[in-house]
């Protein structure tokens, strides 16, 4: 069966990428008013921070053709973003899809299904988040299409949106809102790091 690839979305700028970065996805969350994140969807490796321009993906449940294909046209900085049905049966990624991913510059994967080889993924530099872990691989039939509006774990994500990943878990940002958010996201930072020095400063003294 045929996949179906739709045009490219702009890459995000490299300035906008690096305010960003290591910005905590519950800030981002809080700033877009609480809106859905993709829930259900756990880090491979925690501890890592995840920041790139969405590249979208439809498959079919168990099958990962058109993840080779978007591979193959993945652009270095790009998230793969994968609406797999939240299907639980088959592995939709592996080591191999992983090494190729690391090999095209690709910043990390979201996948609305299941991985498998996840030691390769507890080691790797590239950020993935999917609902778990299963030996069984994947069907290469289709099909699928590229750069289309998906849905993961009930977050819409359209081709060009900011990922942004942590521990906590995985946001979209469209590209018209990323920039305007960031005056809101540093004034909260702010009041957050000032309030948690507070208390620990009175924890200190009541220590004395």
């Amino acid at each position: 069966m045929s996949i179906t690839e739709l045009k490219p979305a702009d890459l995000l700028p490299p300035d906008l990428l690096r305010e960003y970065a290591g910005v905590p996805t519950s800030i981002i969350s809080d700033n877009l008013d609480r809106m859905p994140g993709a829930v259900g969807l756990m880090p491979m490796r925690e501890g890592l921070h995840l920041v790139g321009t969405a590249l979208t993906v439809r498959t079919r449940p168990g099958d990962n053709l058109a993840i080779h294909t978007a591979l193959r046209a993945a652009r270095p900085g790009e998230v793969i973003v994968v609406d797999g049905d939240g299907d639980l049966s088959r592995a939709l990624i592996g080591e191999v899809i992983l090494a190729h991913a690391e090999s095209r510059g690709v910043a990390g994967f979201v996948i609305d299904g299941v991985i498998r080889d996840v030691a390769a993924f507890r080691v790797s530099p590239i950020p993935c988040y999917a609902r778990g872990v299963i030996h069984r691989g994947p069907y290469k039939n289709g099909p699928g299409e590229i750069n289309g509006c998906v849905s993961i774990g009930g977050l819409v994500v359209n081709p060009g949106d900011l990922i942004v990943g942590d521990d906590d878990g995985v946001v979209a940002v469209p590209p018209a809102l990323a920039a305007s958010l960031l005056p809101g996201i540093r004034a909260q930072e702010e009041h957050e790091r000032q309030k948690l020095e507070g208390y620990r400063s009175r924890e200190r003294l009541r220590a004395v």
